[in-house]
C-alpha cells in the first residue's frame, strides 16, 4: 500500500507541476484515446500499479486543466495545497463521517470550520451547517429547513405527514434566478415554475419595489453573486420587508457569500447577515476540492427537524451528531478540507485570494474594453461579461479561445445579449497567467473583427 500511495502522489505531482505548460483543454487526441478504457469487465484481478498506470497514461492527459491558473469557466476555484494533501489524507482515513462515533476526527473538524465560517463569512454565531456536495444541495438542505419552519408555524408536520394536503407556501425568487435554487425546490416539492419572478435591474440585481405581496408563508430567495454579473440582490431591504411579513429569507451564496471575508468587498454582502439561511460552495472560492458545500441555518433547530433520522441502531450523544444536519447518512468528511484551507490561509490569507481574484477580473475588464470591447457588467467581483460584437462573432470568439487552449471561458447569453463569461476564482492564477490569457483573448477575438 505504501508504494503504490507513493506511486499515486508522483505521478499526481507529475500532473500538477505540468498545467503551466499543457493546453488547457485536453487534446483530441488525448479525448479519442479514453475509448481505450472502454473495455469489457476485466475477469480476472488486476495489479493495483497497472491500474494506477492506465489511469494517469489515459486519464491525466484528458484532464480539463481547471486545477491550474488558465481556468475561467463556471466560478471553478482550484485546490489549495493545503486542502489537497488533506484529501489525500482523509482518504486514507476513510471515515464516515455520519456521527461522531464513527470519526470523532471528522466531527470536531466540522465544528471547528463551522465556527470559523460562521466569522469570516459575517453570519450569525448561534447558526448551525450541514456540510453537503456542492451549492444544490446547500440550497435544497436550507430550503429543507425554511419548509419545516413555515409550515411548522401553521401546525403541519412537513416531515411526517409529507405535502400532500399542507397549507400553501410562496416562493419569491428574482428574474435571473440560478437553476440551481431552482431544481433544489423541484426536489422539495414546491416546483420550479410555481415560483414569483421578480424584476431585475440592468446588473441582475433583484428589485426590492417591485416584491410581491409577502406573508408568513412566503419564501423569499435572494442571491449574492449573480452568476453572470456578480451582483448582489439588496439583501436588507428584503430582508427588512420579509421579516415585517414573517416571512423567511434565504440567500443563494454559492461564491458570492464570500466576499464577506475580503475587507474591500464586504460591503457587496452588507445585510446578508439578516437572512434566516444561506448556501455556499466551498470548493467554488474556499478552494476546496470538489465536492463540497456548506447549508447554514439561523435556527439549527429548523435544520435538524428537516434533516434528521433516528433509529435504535445509530448511537447517538448529546454533542453534534453531523448527519442530522445533512441529506445524507453516510458521507465521506468533507469538513477536513474546508478545515485545512481555513487553517492554512488564515483570515488575512483568504481576503487575499478573494481580493486578488477580483482585481484579476478588473484587469481582464480593463484590457477588453481598452482594446475596444464591450464589457456589459459592472466589475465589482469575479465575474466579466464581454461582447466581441454580434451573436456569431462573440460565439466564434469562444470557440476559438477555447480551441486555444491558453485558457478556457464559457459562453453565456444574458439579458438577451450573447458574451464571453470570464470567472476568476483559483488561488493558482498569477498575474502573468492573466496577462497571457488576455493576450490570447485579444488575439483570437482581433482575427473576428
Amino acid at each position: 500500500m505504501k508504494e503504490l500511495l507513493q506511486a499515486a502522489a508522483t505521478r499526481a505531482g507529475r500532473y500538477l507541476e505540468t498545467l503551466a505548460d499543457r493546453s488547457v483543454t485536453p487534446s483530441a487526441e488525448a479525448i479519442e484515446h479514453l475509448s481505450q478504457l472502454d473495455e469489457p469487465l476485466p475477469e480476472k484481478p488486476t495489479k493495483p500499479e497497472q491500474v494506477l498506470a492506465l489511469l494517469d497514461e489515459i486519464g491525466s492527459p484528458a484532464a480539463v486543466a481547471s486545477a491550474g491558473g488558465r481556468y475561467f469557466g463556471f466560478v471553478t476555484g482550484g485546490s489549495l495545497p493545503a486542502a489537497l494533501a488533506a484529501n489525500w489524507l482523509a482518504g486514507a482515513w476513510d471515515q464516515n463521517s455520519a456521527l461522531s462515533v464513527m470519526s470523532p476526527i471528522a466531527a470536531k473538524l466540522e465544528e471547528v470550520a463551522l465556527k470559523w465560517l460562521l466569522e469570516v463569512l459575517g453570519l450569525p454565531l448561534e447558526a448551525g451547517a450541514g456540510f453537503v456536495t456542492g451549492a444544490t444541495m446547500a440550497n435544497f438542505t436550507a430550503l429543507a429547513a425554511a419548509r419545516h419552519a413555515l409550515l411548522e408555524r401553521q401546525g403541519w408536520d412537513v416531515e411526517a405527514q409529507g405535502l400532500f394536503a399542507a397549507p400553501p407556501l410562496t416562493v419569491v425568487v428574482g428574474d435571473e434566478v440560478h437553476v440551481s435554487l431552482l431544481k433544489a425546490l423541484s426536489l422539495l416539492g414546491l416546483g420550479r415554475e410555481r415560483v414569483s419572478r421578480v424584476p431585475v435591474d440592468g446588473q441582475g440585481r433583484m428589485r426590492a419595489d417591485a416584491l410581491p405581496p409577502l406573508s408568513p408563508a412566503t419564501i423569499v430567495c435572494i442571491q449574492a453573486g449573480n452568476v453572470n454579473t456578480g451582483a448582489f440582490d439588496p439583501a436588507a431591504e428584503i430582508c427588512a420587508a420579509t421579516h415585517e411579513a414573517g416571512g423567511w429569507v434565504h440567500v443563494d451564496g454559492a461564491f458570492g457569500l464570500w466576499a464577506a471575508a475580503a475587507p474591500h468587498r464586504a460591503h457587496l454582502a452588507a445585510g446578508l447577515g439578516q437572512a434566516d439561511s444561506w448556501a455556499t460552495d466551498a470548493h467554488k472560492w474556499l478552494n476546496v476540492p470538489y465536492d463540497s458545500g456548506v447549508a447554514f441555518c439561523r435556527q439549527p433547530e429548523h435544520l435538524r427537524a428537516a434533516m434528521s433520522a433516528t433509529a435504535a441502531y445509530l448511537a447517538q450523544s448529546d454533542q453534534r451528531e453531523p448527519m442530522h444536519y445533512t441529506p445524507e447518512m453516510s458521507r465521506r468528511a468533507r469538513g477536513v478540507e474546508i478545515w485545512a484551507a481555513l487553517s492554512s490561509l488564515g483570515r488575512s490569507g483568504l481576503a487575499d485570494l478573494i481580493e486578488r481574484n477580483c482585481r484579476y477580473a478588473a484587469r481582464f475588464a480593463e484590457g477588453l474594453r481598452a482594446a475596444g470591447y464591450h464589457v456589459l457588467n459592472e466589475v465589482e467581483l469575479n465575474q466579466v461579461l464581454v461582447s466581441f460584437g454580434d451573436a456569431e462573432t462573440t460565439r466564434r470568439v469562444i470557440t476559438g479561445v477555447q480551441a486555444d487552449g491558453t485558457c478556457w471561458c464559457g459562453g453565456t447569453v444574458w439579458q438577451g445579449q450573447t458574451a464571453m463569461r470570464i470567472s476568476v476564482s483559483s488561488w493558482a492564477t498569477t498575474e502573468a497567467d492573466v496577462e497571457q490569457s488576455l493576450a490570447a483573448i485579444l488575439r483570437i477575438a482581433g482575427k473576428h473583427r
